[in-house]
């Protein structure tokens, strides 16, 4: 995929779709920047992101991956999802579904990836230990949205702290908090 400057190209095109949509959820340009990154340090790597979204950070983890690199991404809500797969569903390294994360979540036991991306519920607040089960020796894994934010339910801040505690005291994960963007979460499976 083909950045313009510091942004995938297509970028621009999915804002667009996004502000059609009323859709406010996408990543912004740190977690982008970090995704690419990540993408980036694996070539011909497995990728799995849950929530898709519009496919911002879905064109970011593109931006970043090799020509032998693959990335699926799931996404629940078939509207949001049409702009993704409008913009970036050619592009012969991505699988999109359109489908229930916990779904497929489930489906993928006993498949290894090398980078998670978990930007929705499955994944991250719920099959958790699937999630990190599907993560290879060295695997990493990124949740986000982890500062408070105005769309949290009144107890949400409760749940974040249990993520954090679970992820930071699992002994088969060395793990980062990195207090810039919405808050994120990496860690790092043990080999």
């Amino acid at each position: 995929m083909l950045t313009t400057g510091s942004h995938p190209a297509v970028l621009a095109s999915i804002v667009e779709g996004c502000t059609s949509l009323g859709f406010t959820m996408s990543c912004d340009l740190v977690t982008g920047q970090l995704l690419r990154t990540l993408a980036a340090a694996r070539p011909g790597g497995r990728i799995l992101e849950l929530g898709t979204g519009a496919g911002a950070s879905t064109s970011w983890l593109l931006s970043g991956m090799d020509p032998d690199a693959t990335l699926l991404s799931v996404e629940q809500d078939p509207v949001v999802a049409a702009v993704a797969a409008a913009h970036l569903g050619a592009d012969r390294r991505l699988e999109l579904m359109v489908g229930d994360g916990a779904e497929l979540i489930d489906a993928l036991a006993g498949r290894h990836f090398d980078l998670i991306f978990a930007d929705t519920w499955p994944g991250k607040f719920h099959h958790l230990d699937q999630v990190l089960g599907l993560l290879a020796p060295g695997g990493q894994y990124l949740v986000d949205d982890l500062l408070p934010q105005s769309t949290w339910p009144s107890d949400h801040a409760h749940a974040v702290r249990a993520l954090m505690d679970r992820l930071t005291t699992d002994p088969r994960l060395h793990t980062t908090y990195l207090d810039c963007s919405t808050g994120l979460l990496l860690a790092t499976r043990r080999a």
